[in-house]
């Protein structure tokens, strides 16, 4: 499990969301389904992980070019940080930045307002379907994963960790958005 993590560390980098969020491969509900481990978070939690970033973001993009061939060193370094800063493991590391990346995925930038995923994917799709320039064909393609998405998208079920998510929001944005430009530094990486 800590190889999933380390790949969705990698993966939410990329985006500047360093960590967790839809990327990451979880635990499996049904029919190949997969289904985000929410918790409730505490403020300590949030805290640690801000710094545990801070920590990780200069491994992010050797993270990502390793894909699932983790080299051992590494995944050690990414595992002292996640303990250091007094997660369990970097399975409960990566659940807590699940649940921020949920949070934070859902919050309109200008209005701060917060929306469930579910109903954002379905107001992506509505948009997506209006769009005259995208060709038809990956137009269908793109509302077909969405739907799919739709399936495992889940409504957040601790409403208090949007408040909490909030509280930390700038700090979250600076720390992610410093993995973004240590990737950008690191330059692309070959697959």
């Amino acid at each position: 499990m800590a190889i999933v993590w380390l790949r969705t560390i990698a993966a939410a980098a990329a985006l500047g969301l360093l960590t967790f969020s839809g990327m990451a491969q979880v635990p499996k509900t049904g029919e190949g389904e997969q289904s985000l481990k929410q918790v409730k978070l505490t403020e300590k939690q949030v805290q640690s992980f801000i710094s545990a970033q801070k920590q990780i973001a200069p491994f992010a993009s050797k993270l990502e070019a390793a894909g699932d061939k983790i080299d051992p060193a590494l995944q050690s370094q990414v595992e002292k940080i996640a303990k250091s800063n007094g997660f369990a493991s970097l399975d409960e590391l990566g659940d807590v930045g699940a649940n921020i990346s949920m949070v934070l995925s859902g919050l309109d930038p200008q209005t701060g307002q917060f929306t469930e995923l579910p109903d954002l994917i379905k107001k992506d799709m509505e948009e997506l379907k209006q769009n005259k320039q995208m060709p038809q064909k990956d137009k269908d393609k793109a509302v077909a994963d969405m739907q799919e998405a739709l399936k495992t998208a889940a409504p957040l079920k601790f409403k208090e960790n949007v408040a909490l998510v909030k509280k930390y929001q700038k700090q979250l944005d600076q720390v992610l958005g410093q993995e973004d430009e240590q990737q950008k530094k690191d330059g692309p990486q070959k697959k």
